[in-house]
Order: structure tokens, then C-alpha cells, then sequence
């Protein structure tokens, strides 16, 4: 029975982050291991609602309060079963996600929502301590192959279903290590990759085969695929990033895909990749580096974050982050972001309390040239932002252009959808009008055989509607290879985020 005056109680507090000036001299986590006590009290705030909206919030369909009371009470090895019960990968939603849960907390309504998140990530670390992550045991082999392409969060949450369901799984990944954004696109001060060797363990006992350096279309045809295996899954991301080609000096050197910062600091600080030369000289040395430059970030949310504390760690000389729509507030507005849906409010990233500046309300103009074919500056204007039929019309206010010094820009404005390659032709598919795959209700695409899953299928979204969604297309692939039983299936292909119809 949860403790109905713990929110009378107690505040909502979250573990404090390691000191700035020590954290940005190295790339580990933000936040260190928070004090059992802390965690059992943020615990003890949850209400177990007769109605708690926090499940709709949540993709997984997460037993929240379940495990918040297991936590109160100290059991921790309930509170992981619980856990692993809908979320394969608590250890990476509970660093990465935005936690749709606590913005639908029906303790938010009137006071500080629940810290789920932090509850969550609490029960994996002290589950991997206390060595309660282990392997399942195999099934009897059911004598079915499947092929999934892609080692993101869909791709592996997909193959440990299958795995434990009793198929032979095999995951193909065209990077030099599995992960997909997890290993590359994400930095280590937001999730270290140890987190992702030790559960590549658990998948790797569990029977699941990985195969790195794949390109699947190019080193691997999909006429291969469909003859050896029995399914294959699709699961490989959005990564085409959004450009701003019409934008004058977009040919500059010095300007740049976030992705491609991004990758490039992780695979240095991963050991797979040389620090970038310091010489200024001729074309632009691979990694890129922002070390003793002024970095402009063009876009305001996770990914722009994201390379802010990068940019810090490298030893930027000055950093802006641009944002062409206006200070968010600092609280839910109830008429325009009613409970429970996602609030439209300023989300603070830890890397903004790191240095730099955020500019809102602006949009630049022009790619300035220093004369030998490289960004100097970045020429701003200030915007209004007003919707019509639908659409965002964004328009410069006459007077208020500046420029801003830039010998580094990096464009973190989202993602148009999964990437043109070779396997979707070969596979006979193509991408819609919002450059994902479309699948059927039982996530097959218009090939038969051929199923799609998290953000190739749904666009660029959140880690958590990437593992509902792996999960779900393995129950689906599952039912399709005449398996005995059903798999849980959390959402379905049309599923939609709790939001309001405008």
C-alpha cells in the first residue's frame, strides 16, 4: 500500500550534478549514482492513482507505480522485474528519455510530477549491482531465422523479444560497433557506453548474433536476406538530416551536419578515431573539433544540447544555440498544453549551465565568407512565428539583423526521415511524404516478409516509442513465423502521442 501523504512529504529532488568546471575537463555522465534515501523518498511521492495516467504517457505502458512502491519499500529485485515486465532497456530510458511519463503525472496537476525517471534509472543501476541482470534462459530453437538491420534501441529490443521467443536472431549493424545512436550519436556524459556493452552481453548469451560492418544493400543484398532468413526487420533510424540549402553561404567550409559533430567526437572519445589536427590550413581535418572555435548551433532542442556539451568539452572559445521560436515558459500554459500532454515549456539541458548563450526568437540570414571560402560569422535576424492554414510562417523583423562570430556551425534543425539507400529499393520500397516507411497494421511493409519498426517507420521520435515499437514488431514478426503464444505488443503502428487536435 503506497503512503498517501509521501507528496505532503517530501519535494521533488533530483540527485545534484557533478560540479561544471569538473565535469566539462571529462566526458563521464552528468549526474553520479543518487543516495538510496533520495531515490526511496522521490519513490514514496507517488500517489498510485486510481487512474494513473502516467501508463498513457508512457509508450511501454511502464508499471510505474508498481515499481515506485517496490522502491519505497526497498525491494529492489521486485522493482527490476517490474521494470524489465514492458522495457527491455530501462538503463537507457531512464538517461535519455524526455519521460512523457511525468508530464502526464496526475501529481502534476497541482504540484512537481514524480521523479520517474530518476526512480527508473536507479532500479537498472542497482540491478546491474546487485547482479540481477542476467541472462534468460533459451528456449527450445524454433528453427526460424530472422534478419533485423539496424542495432538502435527498435532493432535491439526487436531481436531480445525474437531471441527469448525462440528464434535465431541475427542483427546486422553498418557501423564498426552495435548501438546505432546509442554508441555514436549519443555523448558519453548523457549515457556511457559501458551501458551498452554490459546489456550486448545479456543479448549475446541470449542467443543473439550481431554482425558489425554491414552494410545491408551493399555488402549484403536483400535477395540474400529474403533467402536465408524467414523475416527480416528493418530498424534503421532517420538520419537524413534537415538542410538549409537555399540559405546564402551554405557552401562554406566550417558548415556542418550535427550528426556528423556528433559521431565524430564520440568515435575519438570511444578510441576509434584520432583527435582532429589543430592546423587551420586548406580543407577542414576529420573529426571535426570545435576546440579554440566559435561555435554557432543552429536549433534548439536535444541534438543542439546535445553538441553544446560537446562543444564545451572540446574547448569551444564561445558557443550560441539559436532557436528561431520564442522563450518558452517556464510552466505548463493549461489552455495551450493541457494535462496530461506533453507541455510546450523551457526545457534547461544540463549542458546550458556549462557556458553559452541561447538566442531565441531569431533566424539566420546569411553564411558569411572570411574571403577564402570558409564561415566567419553568421548573419541573425529577429522573427515572428505565426501558423496559417496549419503551417508556421516564419518572417524577419526588418532592422534587427546582426552577425554573430562563426568559424564553426553546426545545423541541428531535426531530421527528414530515414535515408536513401540501396536496401529500399532492393526491397521494393519507398519513403512517404514525411520520409518514413510505412507499415501495415501488422507491421509488414508492402513486402511481404519485410516488417519496419521505431524511428524508420515512425520518424525521428523518442527511445522509448523506439523499444515499444521493436517490441511490437517482434510480436508481430513472432505471430507471422507461427510462433506458440503472443508477445507483448505496446503500441500499434498508428499509435500517436497523447496531444491535443489544433
Amino acid at each position: 500500500m503506497p503512503d498517501p501523504n509521501g507528496f505532503l512529504r517530501y519535494p521533488r529532488q533530483l540527485p545534484a550534478r557533478r560540479p561544471v568546471p569538473v565535469r566539462i575537463s571529462d566526458w563521464r555522465e552528468v549526474y553520479p549514482p543518487a543516495d538510496e534515501q533520495l531515490i526511496r523518498q522521490q519513490a514514496t511521492r507517488c500517489m498510485d492513482c486510481g487512474i494513473p495516467f502516467c501508463h498513457d504517457g508512457c509508450p511501454l505502458g511502464n508499471r510505474i507505480p508498481d515499481w515506485n512502491d517496490l522502491v519505497r519499500t526497498g525491494g529492489w529485485a521486485a522493482a527490476i522485474e517490474a521494470l524489465h515486465a514492458t522495457n527491455n532497456f530501462p538503463e537507457f530510458t531512464g538517461r535519455l528519455c524526455p519521460a512523457p511519463c511525468e508530464a502526464a503525472c496526475v501529481l502534476g496537476l497541482g504540484a512537481d510530477p514524480v521523479a520517474i525517471k530518476q526512480v527508473e534509472v536507479e532500479i537498472v543501476n542497482r540491478a546491474f549491482d546487485l547482479d540481477l541482470v542476467t541472462p534468460e534462459a533459451v528456449p527450445a530453437p524454433t528453427g526460424k531465422r530472422v534478419a533485423v538491420v539496424g542495432s538502435g534501441p527498435a532493432g535491439l529490443a526487436a531481436a531480445q523479444q525474437l531471441a527469448r521467443a525462440g528464434h535465431a536472431v541475427t542483427v546486422y549493424e553498418r557501423d564498426d560497433a552495435i548501438g546505432g545512436l546509442l554508441r555514436y550519436g549519443i555523448p558519453d556524459f548523457k549515457l556511457e557506453k559501458q551501458h551498452i556493452d554490459r546489456r550486448l552481453e545479456q543479448l549475446t548469451a541470449e542467443g543473439v548474433h550481431f554482425e558489425t560492418g554491414v552494410d545491408v544493400g551493399v555488402d549484403v543484398t536483400a535477395e540474400q536476406l529474403r533467402a536465408e532468413y524467414d523475416a527480416v526487420l528493418l530498424a534503421c533510424g532517420a538520419l537524413a538530416g534537415r538542410d538549409t540549402p537555399e540559405t546564402p553561404g551554405r557552401a562554406l567550409r566550417g558548415i556542418h551536419q550535427a550528426m556528423e559533430h556528433l559521431v565524430a567526437a564520440n568515435r575519438v572519445v570511444s578510441g576509434r578515431a584520432e583527435p582532429a589536427d589543430s592546423s587551420r590550413s586548406g580543407e577542414e581535418s576529420t573529426p571535426i573539433d570545435a576546440a579554440g572555435r566559435h561555435v554557432v548551433i543552429i536549433g534548439g532542442g536535444d541534438t543542439g544540447a546535445d553538441c553544446l556539451g560537446v562543444a564545451h568539452r572540446q574547448g569551444a572559445a564561445g558557443v550560441h544555440q539559436l532557436d528561431q521560436y520564442p522563450q518558452p515558459p517556464h510552466t505548463r500554459d493549461g489552455d495551450r498544453d493541457p494535462w496530461p500532454t506533453w507541455p510546450w515549456i523551457l526545457r534547461d539541458y544540463p549542458a546550458h549551465e556549462e557556458g553559452g548563450e541561447r538566442v531565441f526568437a531569431v533566424a539566420v540570414q546569411e553564411f558569411v565568407d572570411d574571403g577564402t571560402g570558409a564561415v566567419r560569422a553568421v548573419r541573425i535576424a529577429e522573427v515572428t512565428v505565426e501558423k496559417r492554414d496549419g503551417r508556421r510562417i516564419v518572417t524577419a523583423v526588418p532592422g534587427t539583423e546582426r552577425e554573430l562570430p562563426a568559424d564553426l556551425v553546426l545545423l541541428a534543425i531535426g531530421f527528414e526521415g530515414t535515408e536513401e539507400q540501396p536496401l529500399l529499393d532492393q526491397f521494393g520500397l519507398a519513403r512517404n511524404g514525411r520520409g518514413a516507411i510505412d507499415a501495415r497494421p501488422d507491421w509488414q511493409t508492402s513486402t511481404d516478409g519485410v516488417f519496419v519498426a521505431g524511428d524508420m517507420h515512425r520518424g525521428a521520435s523518442l527511445i522509448v516509442w523506439a523499444i515499444a515499437e521493436g517490441r511490437a514488431a517482434a510480436a508481430a514478426i513472432h505471430a507471422y513465423l507461427g510462433g506458440v503464444g503472443d508477445l507483448p505488443a505496446p503500441v500499434s503502428p498508428s499509435a500517436q502521442p497523447l496531444a491535443v487536435r489544433r
